[in-house]
């Protein structure tokens, strides 16, 4: 028996060790896209990043033979879902994250989960608890905050750039609701590669745009890309993936409060960042706030 629940423990180890890695690498998305944009301009990497994350995703699901055509509703839902959460998330996150700070925009994306459900309420009319409620409030006010509600303490161009990120937010939680609709029917993996191929073409005409920008990229820039195709959108899934194996809803979502503060840590050290003064108290009370508003109510014992 001894060695049976040591095994368990171990397995959970193992769960818990993979989502933080998971978590980590998300974290670093931030340091990683101010580095690759000394190269590429916001939506020319988000067509390369997402490119490459293709074509790593399609090798997969041909090395697990699991390469299967879903049935055409189903495809058009992953579609639109890839055109949420792919194209249109992301051209706004990194336009977002070129114009203000990586930490600013690491605690503003703190605030995506308290955004979710805030739209289930007005959507789908999904009960909130008073906790909830306080927690979802005090995640929007930590946001205002952030976004210079104190002040205009990062200018104008920061102010455009976290509203951009604000209303990735609201994106996110929409690509959520979207994907819902099918994530039950098929494996994770073939639901990403068909959103990140859809997402893919639809970025193709937006990097278009930014022809004149292109340039020969430097070799930090090219691994940037790189890491940020292979470990940001496709390893960082597929251990938080499984990690969730064995981590209930609660424990994974309270480790996603980590992704902030990594991300504000890692911009301080390798950026030099420094927090203003509206960051650190903005980026407390969305923390804070999250944290109760991904609270799960323990239903009580028949």
């Amino acid at each position: 028996m001894s060695g049976a629940k040591t095994g368990i423990r171990h397995a959970r180890t193992l769960y818990l060790i993979a989502a933080l890695i998971a978590i980590l690498l998300w974290s670093t998305s931030f340091v990683g896209t101010k580095i690759a944009y000394a190269s590429f301009p916001p939506l020319t990497l988000g067509a390369a990043r997402f490119a490459i994350a293709s074509v790593i995703l399609g090798g997969i699901m041909l090395l697990q033979r699991e390469f299967t055509l879903p049935a055409p509703k189903d495809l058009g839902m992953m579609a639109l879902s890839g055109l949420l959460g792919t194209t249109m998330y992301f051209a706004l996150e990194n336009i977002g994250v070129e114009m203000t700070t990586a930490s600013s925009a690491a605690l503003i994306v703190a605030s995506y989960p308290a955004i979710t459900a805030l739209l289930e309420f007005m959507f789908y009319r999904t009960k909130i608890s008073w906790m909830r409620g306080i927690g979802i409030a005090m995640a929007i006010f930590g946001v205002y905050r952030i976004s210079g509600g104190g002040g205009s303490e990062g200018g104008e161009h920061a102010l455009i750039g976290n509203l951009l990120l604000i209303a990735a937010g609201f994106v996110f939680a929409v690509y959520n609701f979207a994907t819902r609709k099918v994530v039950g029917r098929y494996s994770m993996v073939t639901v990403s590669f068909y959103q990140t191929i859809a997402g893919t073409i639809a970025f193709i005409p937006l990097a278009l745009i930014e022809k004149d920008k292109w340039q020969m990229p430097t070799t930090e820039s090219m691994w940037m890309l790189l890491y940020l195709g292979l470990f940001c959108s496709v390893a960082a899934f597929m251990l938080y993936n499984y990690g969730l194996r064995g981590l209930t809803a609660g424990t994974a979502m309270a480790l996603m409060n980590l992704v902030p503060i990594f991300g504000v840590a890692l911009s301080i050290a390798v950026l030099g960042e420094t927090l203003r003064p509206g960051d650190w108290i903005g980026g407390s009370i969305v923390i804070l706030g999250v944290i109760l508003s991904v609270r799960e109510k323990k239903k009580p014992a028949r």
